[in-house]
C-alpha cells in the first residue's frame, strides 16, 4: 500500500505528486483495473493466447528486419 507523509513546509500539490509517483511505482492501478470485473478463466486463456500470438508476430517482424539489414 502506498503511503506518503506530509513533510514540513511541503505543499499539497507536491504531496499529491509524490503519492501519484508512489502508486505508479507500486503498479497499484493496473492491478485494481484487472480486478474491477470478474473475467472467467476461459476468457483469460483466450486473452493470453492472443497476447502470445501478437508477441510472436512482433518477434518474427524483428527477425526479418535484422536479416534484411545484413
Amino acid at each position: 500500500m502506498a503511503t506518503v507523509t506530509l513533510r514540513a513546509g511541503e505543499s499539497q500539490e507536491s504531496l499529491l505528486k509524490r503519492f501519484r509517483k508512489e502508486v505508479m511505482k507500486e503498479r497499484i492501478l493496473p492491478t485494481v483495473r484487472k480486478k474491477r470485473w470478474f473475467t472467467p478463466p476461459s476468457e483469460l486463456r483466450r486473452l493470453k493466447k492472443q497476447k502470445a500470438i501478437r508477441k510472436a508476430r512482433q518477434a518474427q517482424r524483428r527477425r526479418e528486419g535484422r536479416e534484411s539489414m545484413r
